[in-house]
């Protein structure tokens, strides 16, 4: 785990040298297919070299809950363990943690026509959802940012499918992981040297392509601004610029701040996490050798 911009990936690929392991991306965003500049997914021969499951899963255009990630990644671990290799998750969405690790209601899967109804009456008041849904489930609004879209969204999904609110499924939890998790977070130097390596990464970003990238996007035809896909950070700041809502340099200035923003939340949810270590390091190969240590010491790998 870690905050974005911090290494992940790159660990990953690298302490394949040493352990018989198998990648499972944990990103929301990483999902889906034609989203692979702004996403910083890795490049075609890491992917070829060192694939990753449960990456490049989904159309822009479809949805993806957390209870569908915790089916995928519940299947890709056996299939790793059925291979005698140890399954290593890999991402910053740490919802999907979350979730994987301690359960969820027994939702209803996604209804598109719900999802739709929702998504066009929201395009006309800001706030619909998060009112929508404190009138409905106030409990529930009370434990969601009024701009977390996604999480609204599918609170409200619920209860025009099912007749209950999320509140009323909480007391139907789907069972704990049942695998003993050896969990570590990568974590920055500062927050100032991720804040700079997060600027260097978007400026990077729009070099490589990635206004051609959303334009490809944007010119499809099928797809708008209030799908998860196009709401993920980056592809959000660059459809408003394609629309002229806003200038190029403040798309850039959008897409530094929102990121540095996700950071900073990522950072929050791993100060409350469990059972976690921390590895304070830029450099790949120094990472690894103390994660090998622990497993080593700690954990009676024999590495």
């Amino acid at each position: 785990m870690g905050p974005t911009g911090c290494g992940k990936s790159k660990t990953a690929i690298y302490l394949r040298k040493y352990l018989p392991i198998e990648i499972i991306s944990v990103d929301s965003a990483l999902i889906y297919r034609e989203m692979d500049i702004g996403t910083d997914k890795p490049n075609y021969s890491d992917l070829k070299m060192h694939p990753h499951r449960l990456l490049n899963i989904k159309d822009p255009s479809e949805f993806y809950s957390a209870g569908e990630f915790r089916k995928d990644a519940y299947r890709e671990i056996k299939s790793i363990l059925k291979l005698g290799k140890l399954p290593l998750l890999v991402g910053g969405t740490m919802f999907y943690y979350h979730v994987l690790l301690y359960g969820l209601s027994d939702l209803p899967p996604s209804n598109f026509e719900i999802r739709r109804y929702l998504l066009d009456k929201s395009k006309y008041n800001k706030y619909f959802l998060y009112e929508k849904l404190n009138f409905i489930d106030p409990i529930s609004a009370s434990n969601i940012h009024k701009n977390d879209f996604q999480r609204l969204l599918r609170a409200l999904e619920v209860f025009y499918i099912s007749g209950k609110t999320m509140t009323s499924f909480k007391n139907n939890m789907l069972s704990e992981l049942p695998y003993n998790i050896i969990q570590f977070s990568i974590l920055p130097q500062s927050k100032q040297w991720l804040y700079d390596k997060i600027e260097l990464r978007v400026k990077k970003m729009l070099t490589l392509g990635f206004q051609e990238e959303v334009e490809n996007l944007f010119f499809r035809g099928d797809l708008h601004k209030e799908l998860p896909s196009i709401r993920c950070i980056g592809y959000r700041q660059m459809w408003e610029y394609l629309e002229y809502q806003i200038s190029y340099n403040e798309m850039v200035s959008k897409i530094i701040f929102a990121t540095r923003k996700l950071a900073k939340h990522q950072l929050t949810w791993l100060k409350k996490w469990k059972n976690i270590y921390f590895l304070i390091s830029s450099t790949p190969h120094i990472i690894v050798k103390e994660m090998l240590n622990i497993l080593e010491k700690k954990h009676k790998f024999d590495i």
